[in-house]
């Protein structure tokens, strides 16, 4: 089992930027394939990117590709959503999720991901 702790949300102006970062710890993290999901109220929760275990392949969905980057440190157990252009439509809660895998791909999906945060605001105010 593994614990997601995520940190550096916030309030930022529009064109501004934040990187998140989740912490991981009571597995080995290079097991675990990892994405960011996010949900706005009253909206679904969505994906936003996913990394893979040796953190050499990533996904974007289509709103944040060019603006956000996935990227993880296997050393600090951490995955990081370094987020740039941001958009009043940013404003979400943001979570961490972890997939304990033995292939190298990535997913989008959040039913498969097993492990979820609590997740951290981004308000993007215009």
């Amino acid at each position: 089992q593994v614990q997601l702790v995520e940190s550096g949300g916030g309030l930022v102006q529009a064109g501004g930027s934040l990187r998140l970062s989740c912490a991981a710890s009571g597995r080995t993290f290079s097991d675990y394939r990892m994405g960011w999901f996010r949900q706005a109220p009253g909206k679904e929760r969505e994906f936003v990117a996913a990394i893979n275990r040796s953190g050499l392949v990533t996904v974007y969905a289509d709103s944040v590709k060019g603006r956000f980057t996935i990227s993880r440190d296997n050393a600090k157990n951490t995955v990081y959503l370094q987020m740039n252009s941001l958009e009043p439509e940013d404003t979400a809660k943001y979570y961490c999720a972890a997939d304990f895998t033995f292939t190298t791909g990535v997913v989008n999906l959040a039913s498969r991901y097993e492990y979820w945060g609590q997740g951290t605001q981004v308000t993007v105010s215009s």
